[in-house]
């Protein structure tokens, strides 16, 4: 007989994942699997997530064509939040009596109870989770042998390292993004935690700022109290006022100065209590950045240098060590490559604010080159919420094409803007600007309007990634017909 779901004090040992190809899903996978439980899962199409799973004994089965019953021995199911209920190995499992849970239940099993460090925020979560990564192997490296190694859960991949998850020694810390979608950052407790900024966002769930300010107050609230809790300069002190932990913010308590910039990348010096770290030079493109980089490294130095007992500035310097390594996450401001004189970066952005912020460390990166943008806008209620702020997200860009709108979480997202409507209002501000269609369609218009001396900026958070191949084979042709008529 199948426990029910409130009497699973410990995970069981084979887990199927529905969904598998997600960041979140798939990093747990790889964690699951190394604790050296049997695992399994879903996906209607594959991801680069995957990638390596099956090396580990992950049995990953991909498209519906291919999907068989749900295997007898199964004893835990996990959707991620893109999956219904209506799923037919939820339904499956429902009707055997196993447990089904939501990808977020699942991460208070896998976050160590006292060694969690996550990292909250509307923007910046991938990016600073990594950065407090290489922050955490900085102060490692300083303690030496003795230091367990960390484990982390992002939802992105690092570019250098190919995965997005590990699990952490016996001791070791633990960075986890948290993201706030149905609030599944709520569902575990954390000893130190990051607060990036608060904006408006998810309103297909939160329905007003109001609502994600409260729930990232009770994330906030759940930190341990002798933990520590650093937030970024745009948290409102709503958030963060009635939190047991210590608090450090940005501005008050952590200070950055700005020593220079070369093309979009700049150097720092971070100032917390009692500490400073050495002059760094940052390899991530982006003045945002920065304060990505402060936050990172005050959590590892405020946190954790206090439980092992290492003088602040000792940590602050080897974790900003560390931090100079990092040289970005896969689809944040990846560079795909050139074809000539173009040079294609992929990025994730799909708010408007991080639209702008890339397009401000786009124009710094690349001086003096037309900057071109490739846009899959992400849910159509996320692109009719923000439709004007879009618009002006792109403004200095010289032209945008709009591929038609990823509609993530189909099931409970209600229809809003699409593509043209998002062209019409680039077009009232001057933009040029064009909505071909499809993916495909998307890419070849983008080919064809470049210039000889462009940067392409491709972005979105949906499967545009998906067109690297593709776009760069496009490209190799126009050079080869450009080569043609100029002999």
């Amino acid at each position: 007989m199948h426990m029910n779901q409130s009497q699973l004090e410990e995970l069981p040992a084979r887990i199927h994942l529905v969904g598998i190809g997600g960041a979140g899903m798939s990093g747990s996978a790889r964690i699951l699997a190394q604790q050296g439980r049997k695992v399994s899962g879903f996906d209607r199409v594959s991801s680069d997530f995957l990638a390596g799973l099956r090396a580990l004994g992950v049995k990953i089965t991909i498209g519906e064509e291919n999907r068989g019953p749900l295997p007898k021995d199964v004893e835990l199911v996990v959707r991620s939040a893109a999956v219904p209920m209506s799923d037919p190995d939820c339904a499956a499992a429902e009707q055997r009596g196993i447990p089904v849970w939501k990808y977020a239940k699942l991460l208070r099993y896998l976050a160590p109870a006292g060694r969690t460090l996550a990292v909250a925020g509307t923007h910046g979560k991938t990016s600073v989770s990594w950065l407090l990564t290489y922050a955490l192997r900085g102060i490692e490296h300083a303690l030496g042998t003795k230091a367990p190694r960390r484990g982390f859960l992002i939802g992105g991949s690092c570019q250098k390292l190919g995965v997005n998850s590990a699990e952490p020694q016996p001791g070791g810390w633990f960075a986890l993004e948290a993201c706030e979608y149905d609030r599944s950052f709520h569902q575990f407790n954390s000893t130190g935690a990051i607060i990036t900024n608060v904006e408006a966002d998810h309103l297909d769930y939160y329905g007003s700022l109001d609502a994600i300010e409260i729930a990232f107050a009770r994330f906030a609230d759940r930190v341990d109290r002798d933990g520590l809790l650093v937030v970024g300069s745009n948290v409102p002190e709503r958030v963060y006022s009635e939190c047991r932990a210590p608090v450090w913010k940005m501005g008050r308590e952590l200070h950055y100065r700005l020593l220079g910039e070369d093309r979009g990348c700049f150097a720092i010096q971070v100032h917390g209590p009692g500490w400073s770290t050495p002059p760094l030079q940052l390899a991530l493109p982006g003045v945002f950045q920065v304060e990505n980089a402060a936050l990172a490294i005050a959590l590892a130095v405020g946190r954790v240098a206090r439980e092992w007992k290492l003088d602040r500035s000792v940590a602050g310097a080897a974790a900003a060590r560390e931090v100079e390594r990092f040289s970005g996450a896969v689809r944040r401001f990846e560079r795909w490559g050139s074809v000539e004189e173009i040079e294609v970066v992929h990025d994730y952005a799909h708010h408007p604010t991080e639209v702008r912020v890339t397009m401000e460390a786009a124009r710094r990166a690349f001086p003096g080159k037309a900057l071109h943008v490739l846009f899959q806008p992400h849910q159509y209620s996320r692109t009719a919420h923000f439709l004007d702020e879009f618009a002006t997200s792109f403004l200095g860009v010289e032209r945008v094409v709009v591929s038609e709108v990823y509609g993530a979480r189909k099931h409970i997202d209600k229809m809003g803007a699409g593509s043209e409507d998002l062209c019409r209002g680039l077009q009232r501000l001057g933009i040029e600007s064009a909505a071909p269609g499809d993916l495909s369609a998307s890419l070849k218009n983008t080919a064809r309007h470049l210039p000889d001396h462009a940067a392409l900026f491709v972005l979105g958070a949906g499967d545009v990634d998906t067109i690297r191949d593709d776009l760069f084979r496009e490209l190799a042709l126009r050079s080869a017909k450009a080569s043609a008529t100029r002999i």
